[in-house]
This record gives C-alpha cells, sequence and structure tokens, in this order.
C-alpha cells in the first residue's frame, strides 16, 4: 500500500528570515503537506517569540511536527532530534500526505536526509565547562581549535562560531575515539528528496532580518526572556544561548541597555545568516530559488512536477 511506504519529501532550507516559513505553509495547504521543523532552538518549549515558532492559527492551517518536544533544561542532541523525525514521517507516510521539512539547521536537515548513524553520546558536564570557559574567555576560535587537534577534517567542515555544535564535536570525537566522519557514517541509503534553498540579496535578507527582529521585540520577547528566567532557567543553558536570548538575558539582569542589546542582535544575525550561506553552499543538491512575487508559484511549480515524478516511480515500481 502506497500509504505504508515513506512519503514524499521537500527539503525547504535557506539562511534566517528569508521567508522559509511563510512558503512551507502555502505549499503544503496545496499540495496536502505536513511541515516539519528543523530548526535546533524550536524543539524547545517556552522558547516561541524568538525561534519565530509557528503559531497557533499557523499550526491549525497546516500540521506542524518537532516543535516543542522537550524544556529548556533537558539535553537535546540531533540524534534525539533524527529519531523524532523519523517517526513524524512515518505517521505523515501513514496518512498519505507529503512532507516538507523546513529550516535552516544544516545538521538536523543532514541527519534525516542523509540518515547519518549518529552516535549516542551522553553529555560531559566537566568537559562542557572547561570548553565553555575557554569560550568565554578567548571566544570560539579557542574552541574550534581545539577540535581542530582532534580532528582536522571536522573542523575544516565545521562552523567555527557554533560553540555549541563545536563542544558537541570534541565531546563525540573524545568519547568514540573516532574522527567525526566515522563516528557519523550513513546508516542506510538517502532518503529520496527535492532539496530546496531560498535566497535573498544581501541587504534585503538584512533588512528581512531587522524587521523580524523589532517584530519580535514588539510581541514580547523580552518578556519571553524574563519569564524563562522567573521559571528558574539557567542563563548558562545550551538552549539559551542562542543570539538574541543571551543578549536579552543580559539585559533582563541588568548587564545590557536594551538599544545596546538590539544592535549586537542585529550584527550577529547578519553573520549568521552568512555563516549559513556558506554551510548551505556546500550542498550541490540544493536548488537555489531567489524571493520574490511570483516565489510561491515558481516553487510551487518545480514541487508539482517533482510530486508527479514520484507518483510515477511508486506506479512503475508497485
Amino acid at each position: 500500500m502506497a500509504a505504508s511506504r515513506e512519503p514524499p519529501l521537500v527539503v525547504l532550507t535557506g539562511p534566517t528570515a528569508v521567508g522559509k516559513s511563510a512558503l512551507a505553509l502555502e505549499l503544503a495547504e496545496r499540495f496536502g503537506g505536513e511541515i516539519l521543523s528543523a530548526d535546533s532552538r524550536q524543539v524547545y518549549r517556552y522558547l516561541d517569540i524568538g525561534t519565530a515558532k509557528p503559531t497557533a492559527a499557523e499550526r491549525a492551517r497546516v500540521p506542524h511536527h518537532l516543535l516543542d518536544l522537550v524544556d529548556p533544561d533537558e539535553p537535546f542532541s540531533v540524534a534525539d532530534y533524527q529519531a523524532a523525525a523519523d517517526a513524524a514521517l512515518a505517521d505523515v507516510g501513514r496518512r498519505g500526505r507529503v512532507a516538507l521539512l523546513v529550516g535552516g539547521s544544516p545538521h538536523y536537515v543532514q541527519a534525516v536526509v542523509d540518515r547519518l548513524a549518529l552516535p549516542r553520546v551522553a553529555p560531559r558536564p566537566e568537559l562542557r565547562a572547561t570548553l565553555e570557559a575557554l569560550a568565554a574567555r578567548e571566544g570560539p576560535l579557542a574552541v574550534w581549535e581545539r577540535l581542530r587537534a582532534l580532528d582536522a577534517a571536522a573542523a575544516e567542515r565545521a562552523d567555527r562560531y557554533n560553540v555549541r555544535r563545536l563542544i558537541r564535536a570534541i565531546e563525540v570525537v573524545t568519547v568514540t575515539g573516532e574522527p567525526l566522519a566515522v563516528a557519523m557514517r550513513r546508516r542506510g541509503p538517502e532518503r529520496p528528496a527535492l532539496h530546496l534553498a531560498l535566497t535573498a540579496p544581501r541587504a534585503e535578507l538584512y533588512a528581512r532580518i531587522d524587521a523580524r527582529i523589532e517584530a519580535m521585540l514588539a510581541a514580547g520577547w523580552l518578556a519571553e526572556v524574563e519569564g524563562l528566567l522567573a521559571r528558574g532557567y539557567a542563563p548558562t543553558l545550551p538552549s539559551l544561548s542562542a543570539t538574541g536570548y543571551r543578549e536579552l538575558i543580559e539585559v533582563a539582569r541588568g548587564e545590557l541597555a536594551l538599544a545596546e542589546a538590539v544592535t549586537l542582535i542585529r550584527h550577529r544575525t547578519h553573520a549568521f545568516a552568512r555563516r549559513q550561506y556558506t554551510w548551505l553552499r556546500r550542498d550541490p543538491r540544493l536548488e537555489w530559488h531567489a524571493v520574490g512575487d511570483d516565489l510561491a508559484a515558481r516553487v510551487g511549480e518545480r514541487v508539482a512536477r517533482y510530486l508527479a515524478t514520484v507518483e510515477g516511480e511508486r506506479r512503475w515500481t508497485s
């Protein structure tokens, strides 16, 4: 039965604030799809405004998966995400629907599409504390240099400024005693998928980022951060290390003026978008689509052709 197979899969990625979520909603409604979030922060409960998590109204329009999986103080790895995504895909497939894997966290997308055999290495608190102290004292590049000394190939592929990912890589290499490429080899064939990425001119993307930051603040982002601290969540938690949260935590604690925090958030988010481009452009499977008035029509036509091909292949092999 077709419904017992994995669903047709469309990957939609791109830099932050480029418009992935809005387009995904249109595509899902048009093609009978369900959205699987590939965002490393949206898995956390209570981190809603600052992660641009889909609203209740958007979730009512289209089923969403892989949101609000754990509390901010619970450990959550790429392997945990992969297991949850596999289950969600099976669920979507049983209903005979299309799956849209949507987000800008390349590690999450890769784990799902490439079926990586991710090592289930438990967190090492002492090692993490040491490396976090190193990052605070000397900056992210000092942690990257530590990874390079252990696994040069992994360091070259890594985002040099993503301290959380660098620490996790060091943790895995240290515990397994293997290079990251060996520890994260494929456990099965690549999942068939249509790989789409959105792009915008640099100035336009920065304007989109700045506008979204302002909208988040107007929606109560600072109050959300204050609420997290009031619940007793430690400001040093990995879940709260994302750009925006860490700066607003300083504002909430009286350590930074709001105007200065907003400037830092803008600057750091622009830099994050540039790093996302660097990572994504390494993937030759991605078909890039520029944002514009006819974006939904252009991408919709491409998705329609892909789904027709998938359906044809399934009839042929049935």
